[in-house]
């Protein structure tokens, strides 16, 4: 696996390791711990763990800007294909489309014509899985697939 880019600050206080005299090491790790701490508190360097990093993608799950995918492409093991939440509500279109909120807040609408039957009740188990061409199927409890695009 290819080796992170490091940020400078961050890259400065692994280069500090490398300095011989302890007390000029310690006064690096010093230097560079006060310039971390103040990019950290400024804003102007953020650290995500890989437990933040995977609930990022699962809250942005079927969004098309995934903003832990902007900070760093997901590894293959960390790549979510599916979800499971709970629907608050589900309404149909004149057109006879369905548009599903979930309990999560997202808003999932159907984007073909297919007629499908579901159990319209908050609550419902509904997993949402990768499909084919970057499609997305919905099930709700035990209806039918349901074809969606995350609005």
């Amino acid at each position: 696996m290819a080796s992170p880019i490091l940020p400078p600050t961050v890259a400065t206080l692994t280069s500090c390791r490398s300095i011989p005299v302890a007390s000029e090491r310690l006064a690096c790790f010093d230097r560079t711990a006060q310039a971390l701490e103040t990019a950290l508190s400024s804003g102007e360097l953020l650290v995500v763990d890989r437990t933040q990093a995977t609930a990022a993608r699962r809250q942005a799950f079927g969004s098309t800007t995934a903003p832990a995918d902007i900070l760093q492409p997901p590894r293959a093991e960390d790549r979510i294909d599916s979800i499971e939440t709970t629907l608050s509500r589900a309404t149909q279109s004149g057109d006879n489309r369905w548009t599903f909120v979930m309990a999560d807040g997202s808003i999932w609408t159907q984007t073909d014509t297919d007629r499908v039957r579901i159990v319209n009740r908050a609550g419902e188990t509904v997993r949402i899985r990768r499909g084919a061409l970057g499609s997305y199927l919905l099930v709700v409890g035990r209806s039918g697939v349901v074809r969606v695009r995350r609005q």
